[in-house]
């Protein structure tokens, strides 16, 4: 197990020292295929709400750091090995914070509540803000639903055209300077023929 809340009160701060936002702090089954675990951090850049490569090694080896300092001084944060997974929150982001349900207003989303929750566990529909604590989603047979936040669960932004249309892309400098390889331009023809 780890203490997510210990870890969350670490990581802010060096997220915070970067200019980053902090997203998300999660212990999960690795995606490295090995059958171990994960610390997932996700942070964003708030100009862009993106992470490039190069500020995810730089609150990577900060995260590290302050994870190793914490253990040095006794403090048992992770019970056995993990992998630090650090990345930006992507398109179909998690929505984690008050701001997130306010700031996607529009967009499709799909929501899972606490299994005690009352109604229905899995909601899906277009996110319509934050009001008095309640998340506001318009559903297409249920339409108008008011979740409250203390109950979900998860929620993720759901990928559609419109949201990719809304992402701002990180960087495109260079794309029009894009110089093609012969070689590799006739493989690729070659396989699809």
């Amino acid at each position: 197990m780890a203490d997510i809340a210990r870890l969350t009160q670490l990581i802010e701060p060096e997220a915070t020292a970067l200019g980053f936002e902090l997203v998300r702090v999660a212990y999960l089954p690795s995606e490295a295929g090995d059958g171990g675990m994960a610390l997932q951090i996700m942070a964003e850049d708030p100009a862009t709400g993106q992470l490039v490569i190069d500020q995810c090694a730089a609150l990577s080896r900060r995260i590290s750091d302050a994870i190793d300092a914490a253990e040095e001084a006794g403090e048992e944060l992770i019970e056995g090995a993990y992998h630090l997974e650090v990345s930006s929150p992507g398109i179909d982001r998690p929505l984690t914070r008050e701001k997130d349900f306010a700031n996607w207003a529009g967009h499709e989303v799909r929501i899972v509540m606490d299994k005690g929750y009352a109604g229905q566990r899995v909601n899906k529909g277009v996110l319509g803000g934050l009001e008095d604590g309640m998340v506001l989603v318009k559903e297409v047979k249920a339409g108008d639903v008011r979740l409250p936040l203390a109950e979900i669960h998860t929620a993720r932004l759901v990928l559609t055209d419109a949201l990719i249309a809304a992402t701002r892309p990180l960087d495109t400098s260079g794309v029009d300077e894009l110089i093609e390889d012969p070689e590799t331009s006739d493989l690729e023809e070659k396989a699809d023929d």
